[in-house]
């Protein structure tokens, strides 16, 4: 068996990643677009053909021609490195990012043009079922599977969060004006809330069971609300009053929507396999959409063409629909529409077959839809935990035509057009690059763990500005707070030691005020000098840690008690050196950055002993004082260096 040689070459490039631009096709419309006079030259005609990719045009280019804007040719499949099925896609409102809500609570943005990784943050704590962005574009809600609602800033900085429903919320909508919005949940209801107090107004009852989908009104004061109890209503957000019931669908309705160009028309979807468009002005349905083979999960209108709606399926697959154009297939009558008959209430709805179908679109169900919105590409997600974009095919290109999500993995092989291989190589490629792109993007990073503070005090004993808070595991003092633990075996100073004035065994109960008259009659003894003998067998007063001034004792009769007499002549009045054996680890304890001492005797730096008894050993002591502080200090800035020549009088000029 031959031996593995790790490959050490240069790093290997990059697989092309698709990138569509949407900016050029908008200003090359913007500026050989045709004039408003007569006689005025026409722009290049699109034709099919390589050499009119310059040409394209955006889909507000040609508002009576949906048929060029079908997105059938797959451009980019995005996955999460940790991959959980995708919920809820929503482009933002500039059209820059895709946002996504997956069942693990997280968002993911998506970046528009190369579709490559953002950011991810764990928005919910239960699967996020439903977003909605305002329409000033100033705010985000979004709703998951426990009821909550949370208020979501353009930077998603969570602002504020609701218990709407005790259940799963299952639809999301915002008024036009921005200052209400409805919610509807498996609670049977739908409420209806304001947006600046988060106050409930008005609860809507109708339904018989869980409701899955609501939609606002794009201009009118109009609700629609669809439920698993196979009905359609229509309400009054105004007085809460159910206005019309429709019972097109035979099966639990998934979805429902209103259409967002002119707004006479609203689509509903269900699990009997088909779609169905009611018209508001008569109360009924006027198509029947069939095509799908399996169950209706979800649809999304075109934001610009009125006659074109696309729908997702349960099996996968993805149709798109003219709604103006039957595309019967071989051998099925064309139908009549209600229109065009004598008595248009009670004639049956027209059959419109789809004029674009992906069969293959996704391994799973597709769960949400949502159009770009300047009309050019379709972002997909489906249980199969892939974020698909879809966009309509260049000219001249047919490659689309033969692909596997037309004609599946299979067939596609079987043509050549498909290989295995080449396709788990280019999903690892690109499992890998979305891996390097979140290591590289922003990821919102969770608050860190609280960790018990360093035991810089003994118990009880609490300092201005380092209290703990409330559970006792973090200061109140930015930047100390959370300070993690000492390390294992080393040595912490000991506690300080009771002011002067006070005793070392001073009784916790006994009062201050009693204590000091007892020492100022001489019925006690005064404590001793730190650093003195004390009777035979005893260590000699501790002194306080560096730093720490003494606490004088309270005034008796608003007087204080007699000074403590100061120290004989030969005794040093620091304290002592650190232990032999205890470091300070560099930089200070942990959290804290090691002070520089303001004097002698204090901070870290040696003291330097005065003159008596040991003159030599003294002498000693304030050499290695002075190595150690020059081996400790800081190296001076040249700001500092430049004070100081300043301050000698030295570049003062300018030169």
């Amino acid at each position: 068996m031959a031996d593995y040689h790790p490959y050490d070459g240069p790093p290997r490039p990059r697989p092309k990643r698709a990138v569509t631009d949407y900016g050029s096709t908008t200003v090359q419309w913007m500026r050989n677009r045709r004039p408003r006079y007569k006689n005025s030259s026409a722009p290049e005609v699109e034709r099919p053909s390589a050499s009119y990719i310059v040409d394209m045009a955006p889909p507000a280019a040609r508002i009576t021609n949906a048929a060029e804007s079908i997105p059938a040719k797959a451009l980019h499949s995005s996955l999460n490195k940790v991959k959980h099925p995708i919920n809820v896609v929503k482009w933002t409102p500039e059209g820059r990012r895709l946002l996504t809500g997956s069942t693990s609570g997280e968002f993911t943005l998506w970046n528009g043009m190369g579709f490559n990784f953002e950011t991810i943050m764990q928005a919910h704590e239960s699967a996020i079922r439903g977003v909605a962005y305002t329409h000033t574009d100033d705010w985000l809600l979004s709703a998951d599977q426990t009821g909550i609602i949370k208020y979501w800033q353009t930077n998603f900085n969570n602002v504020k969060e609701i218990q709407a429903h005790t259940e799963a919320i299952r639809g999301l909508a915002i008024a036009p004006t921005d200052s209400k919005f409805v919610t509807a949940a498996d609670d049977t209801t739908l409420k209806i809330w304001d947006f600046a107090s988060s106050a409930e107004e008005s609860t809507l009852n109708g339904h018989g069971w869980e409701v899955r989908t609501v939609d606002w009104h794009p201009t009118k004061g109009l609700l629609c609300s669809g439920s698993k109890d196979h009905t359609v209503k229509l309400w009054d957000p105004r007085t809460g009053r159910c206005l019309s019931t429709l019972h097109g669908h035979k099966n639990p309705i998934a979805k429902t929507l209103f259409e967002p160009v002119l707004g006479n028309m609203m689509a509903t979807c269900a699990r009997d396999h088909t779609a169905r468009i009611f018209d508001l002005r008569m109360m009924r349905d006027v198509l029947l959409l069939r095509g799908h083979e399996k169950d209706v999960t979800t649809m999304s209108w075109h934001p610009m063409h009125k006659n074109l709606l696309s729908t997702g399926g349960v099996d996968g697959s993805i149709l798109h629909w003219l709604l103006d154009e039957q595309n019967a297939p071989a051998g099925v009558a064309p139908t009549t529409s209600p229109y065009d008959t004598a008595d248009a209430q009670n004639a049956p709805a027209q059959t419109i077959h789809p004029a674009h179908k992906v069969q293959y679109a996704h391994d799973f169900t597709v769960w949400t839809l949502d159009w770009h919105p300047l009309g050019h590409i379709l972002a997909s997600g489906s249980n199969d935990r892939v974020t698909r974009f879809w966009a309509r095919p260049r000219p001249g290109d047919s490659s689309w035509t033969a692909d596997r999500y037309h004609i599946g993995t299979a067939a596609a092989e079987a043509q050549g057009t498909y290989d295995r291989r080449d396709g788990r190589r280019q999903m690892r490629d690109e499992e890998e690059q979305e891996a390097e792109d979140e290591a590289e993007g922003l990821v919102d990073q969770k608050l860190p763990p609280k960790n018990p503070g360093a035991a810089l005090l003994p118990p009880g004993l609490t300092l201005p500005g380092l209290n703990t808070s409330p559970d006792g595991t973090s200061s109140l003092l930015p930047g100390i707070g959370g300070l993690p633990p000492p390390p294992a075996g080393m040595h912490i100073p000991p506690p300080p030691p009771p002011g002067q004035g006070f005793p070392l065994g001073f009784p916790p109960a006994m009062d201050p005020a009693r204590l000091a008259q007892l020492i100022a009659s001489g019925a006690l003894p005064p404590p001793p000098i730190p650093g003195a003998n004390t009777a035979a067998g005893q260590p000699p007063f501790p002194f306080p840690p560096p730093g720490m001034a003494a606490i004088p004792p309270p005034g008796i009769n608003g007087h204080a008690p007699p000074p403590f007499p100061f120290p004989p002549p030969g005794m040093p009045n620091a304290p002592p050196p650190p232990p032999p054996n205890f470091a300070f680890p560099p930089g200070g304890l942990p959290g804290m950055p090691l002070p520089p001492p303001q004097h002698p005797g204090q901070g870290t730096t040696p003291p330097n002993a005065g003159a008596g008894a040991g003159g030599g050993a003294a002498a000693a002591a304030a050499a290695a004082a002075a190595a150690f502080e020059r081996r400790r200090a800081p190296l001076p800035s040249q700001q500092d260096s430049l004070k100081a020549e300043m301050r000698r009088g030295n570049y003062r000029k300018a030169r």
